[in-house]
């Protein structure tokens, strides 16, 4: 039994902020990356950021400069969330990336709704 699960969101004004996490437990082997994806109502799921086994991260150029993720221990990955805008308002996910080198594993997901 693999399980991931986001927690985190919430309402916030925009200017704001919000740090999500996404914890881990069962066995996931060969761990490549963890990456946050978000889906809007009505649109596809999209990428946001991505902290690979080594430490080293990209984001979309949507987010980049203003969110940041982190591993904060082995079982443990955050997106922390500043200057949020309505457009940040989606259901973020975490998945986990596997040396088949696709996310095999994702969590149901934490509302972000960020209003104006």
């Amino acid at each position: 039994q693999v399980q991931l699960v986001e927690s985190g969101g919430g309402l916030v004004q925009a200017g704001g902020s919000r740090r999500l996490s996404c914890v881990a437990s069962g066995s996931i082997f060969s761990i490549n990356a963890v990456g946050w994806y978000r889906q809007a109502p009505g649109k596809q799921r999209e990428y946001v950021a991505i902290i690979r086994k080594g430490g080293s991260t990209n984001y979309a150029d949507s987010v980049k400069g203003r969110f940041t993720i982190s591993r904060d221990n082995a079982s443990k990955v955050s997106l922390q969330m500043n200057s949020l805008q309505p457009e940040d308002t989606a259901v973020y996910y975490c998945a986990v990336q596997t040396s088949t080198n696709r996310f095999d594993y994702w969590g149901q997901g934490t509302q972000v709704t960020v209003s104006t």
